[in-house]
């Protein structure tokens, strides 16, 4: 109907286009019903052992104690491992043959 070709073989069918705009809102749907019920979800999910790694702002002032220790050893992990990855600064020491590494 529609008369788009792939290859000469196969045609984009109104079954198709059917099928991607309800493919599109239902995922629009899912994310507005997830939106509005976001702190009840994420709670959930956390309660069944699934972190969830949030994007927006974070109020460290309204966290409980044990939420406060686990971002700050999560964040203490990730200096730990941007330190080890660091390659040491290189400095020629007047004949560049030959460098040292900076400690």
């Amino acid at each position: 109907m529609f008369g788009i070709y792939n290859n000469g073989n196969s045609r984009i069918t109104r079954n198709h286009i059917t099928g991607a705009v309800v493919g599109v809102g239902l995922t629009v749907a899912a994310y507005y019903l997830y939106k509005k019920n976001q702190n009840k979800v994420d709670s959930f999910l956390k309660s069944q052992g699934i972190k969830i790694k949030r994007t927006d702002a974070v109020d460290y002032e309204s966290m409980d104690l044990e939420t406060l220790v686990e971002t700050k050893e999560y964040l203490e992990d990730l200096i730990a491992e941007k330190e080890l990855t660091e390659e040491a600064p290189v400095v020629c020491d007047g004949e560049c043959g030959t460098a040292k590494v900076e400690e």
